[in-house]
């Protein structure tokens, strides 16, 4: 507790504030004060958000105010607020935050880039909260903390108490609330913790393109002896934290990156990474992240031992663990790297029809980056309980505050520039859809991730796609050449045509919407597009 440190300017009254608590700090005032929180038997803070266990997309709403309107993407992603109701919800945080007899502030930096940190302020009332923060933002030194000063970005976590439906605009007890003008970010109604990083990403989205900066939903590693970057694209559950702990690369980071002039920088300080089903054996690295300092949330433990039983999702599937990224064998620090030579699509595709790998062309880059084609995967989001085939636009729909277009433009200006190649990698179903064929293995999509660092998929053998218009890659070693070709790993072949003429319909659908924002090189590129005959 700092005797000096005051929240007043935010109208917070509380007396007792804990700033920037130390990770054993926390783990006191957890244990103390959090009823059912507990540790580990490998020193992790094991720790429950409650009701939700995932996030509530459609509960993000965005204030609309004259000096930002014509820059944000409204719709489905980006629901308008107006300012008086974010004042509401604003003045109902503080309000709940001053009956607390403790208070958590965490002050820290996003973005690894010295020219492009933002300070972050986030005040909360759970020790679980703070520590979780502690670990995902970029913590400063004693010397930068005394300095610090005020901060460019708040957040006010009063997730415990809810919005009032009545309030207008709001549809239920939960409601998270952006102001771009006031740098603000209200949590009402939802205590899960990833709700508080995709905030400070979803303002990085709004700030960093108006920068001409590309905000970025992946995770990134580096060449150890060039530093040259590759950036992997994906929704979670798509494999970004758990491809991007290579063992033979330095990792950037697991999940938000901006790419600029002078190359790719992470903007978090720590790694969420899912723990549904992990092992030593198939993530070591995670595995032995997942120790002291760590977040353990909405996990099930054996409370004799406290051994934890990453196999039992019975409070959820969207089991994680949050940890500094210091935790990280192979983590380079500070967090930044040159462009990248590689820019990789994750999806998991729930029909099987799109190929473990597929080179895209400039214009192809732009169209499956702007359709971001993926999977909700199981316990990511609330109401998910199985593979649900899904649309993202930019591979993070929900975190976008800018039209999908201006992050391909950005997308597109920088591969050309920096010559990179665009891959398409699928590590959902093979050999069938959901159902009937099986999800791609570990083993063989890091073979594939391995095949394009080296080199020996630039120069592999592809074939063109008749429906889906790729150039899927032939060869890989470590990969079975069947499996490389979805149209030879299904028994049934007229099936496997039906269900890719289908998928191939649904994209075209989808991109309806965009086709009138981007060159018409770019909507033709398409399945069944004129860009994508041979």
């Amino acid at each position: 507790m700092d005797g000096q440190f005051s929240l007043q300017q935010h109208g917070i009254t509380v007396r007792e504030i804990f700033r920037n608590m130390s990770p054993s700090g926390l783990y006191e005032e957890a244990i103390r004060h959090e009823p059912g929180t507990s540790l580990s038997d490998t020193g992790c803070l094991i720790a429950y958000s409650g009701e939700k266990t995932g996030r509530s997309p459609k509960d993000k709403r965005v204030v609309r105010h004259a000096d930002s309107e014509s820059k944000v993407w409204w719709g489905p992603v980006n629901f308008p607020l107006d300012e008086s109701t974010f004042s509401i919800n604003r003045e109902r945080a503080i309000d709940y935050l001053n009956t607390r007899s403790r208070i958590y502030c965490v002050d820290a930096y996003a973005g690894w880039d010295p020219a492009q940190r933002l300070k972050v302020r986030v005040i909360c009332a759970r020790p679980y909260h703070a520590l979780f923060m502690h670990n995902m933002l970029i913590r400063p030194t004693d010397q930068e903390l005394e300095t610090f000063g005020e901060p460019d970005f708040v957040i006010f976590n009063a997730g415990a108490f809810p919005a009032n439906r009545y309030t207008t605009g709001m549809t239920s007890r939960t409601s998270v609330d952006l102001s771009i003008e006031r740098r603000e970010v209200v949590l009402l109604g939802t205590e899960y913790a990833g709700e508080m990083k995709k905030a400070v990403f979803t303002f990085m989205n709004y700030l960093l393109p108006d920068r001409g900066i590309l905000s970025m939903h992946c995770s990134a590693t580096c060449d150890r002896k060039t530093g040259q970057s590759s950036v992997l694209f994906g929704l979670s559950g798509t494999g970004k934290t758990t491809l991007s702990a290579d063992p033979h690369r330095y990792l950037v980071g697991d999940d938000e990156h901006g790419w600029s002039d002078d190359g790719i920088f992470n903007i978090e300080g720590g790694c969420y990474a899912k723990a549904v089903y992990l092992t030593r054996e198939s993530e070591p690295d995670i595995f032995e992240a997942l120790r002291f300092g760590a977040v353990l949330e909405n996990v099930v433990y054996d409370r004799a031992h406290r051994h934890v039983d990453f196999n039992d999702t019975s409070i959820t599937q969207n089991t994680r663990g949050a940890y500094p990224i210091e935790h990280m064998r192979n983590a380079k620090i500070p967090c930044v790297a040159g462009h990248p030579s590689d820019v990789i699509f994750l999806t998991c595709d729930a029909f099987g029809v799109l190929p473990p790998v597929s080179r895209l062309t400039a214009e192809q880059a732009m169209y499956y980056f702007i359709s971001g084609y993926t999977a909700k995967v199981a316990g990511t989001e609330m109401g998910v309980t199985e593979p649900e085939a899904t649309f993202s636009p930019c591979f993070g729909g929900p975190f976008l505050v800018w039209h999908p277009g201006e992050y391909a433009r950005l997308l597109a200006e920088k591969i050309l520039r920096h010559g990179s190649a665009v891959w398409l990698v699928n590590t959902g179903w093979s050999g069938g859809a959901y159902g009937t064929g099986s999800r791609m293995p570990l083993r063989f999509t890091r073979a594939i991730i391995d095949g394009i660092h080296t080199g020996e998929l630039r120069e592999a053998a592809v074939v063109r796609d008749p429906i889906m218009g790729l150039d899927v890659v032939t060869a890989c070693t470590g990969v079975p050449g069947e499996m490389l070709q979805p149209a030879l790993s299904w028994r049934d072949r007229g099936a496997y045509e039906a269900t890719a003429r289908k998928l191939a319909e649904r994209f075209r659908l989808n991109f309806e919407k965009y086709a009138g924002s981007v060159d018409a090189a770019v909507a033709a590129s398409g399945p069944g597009g004129e860009g994508t005959q041979g």
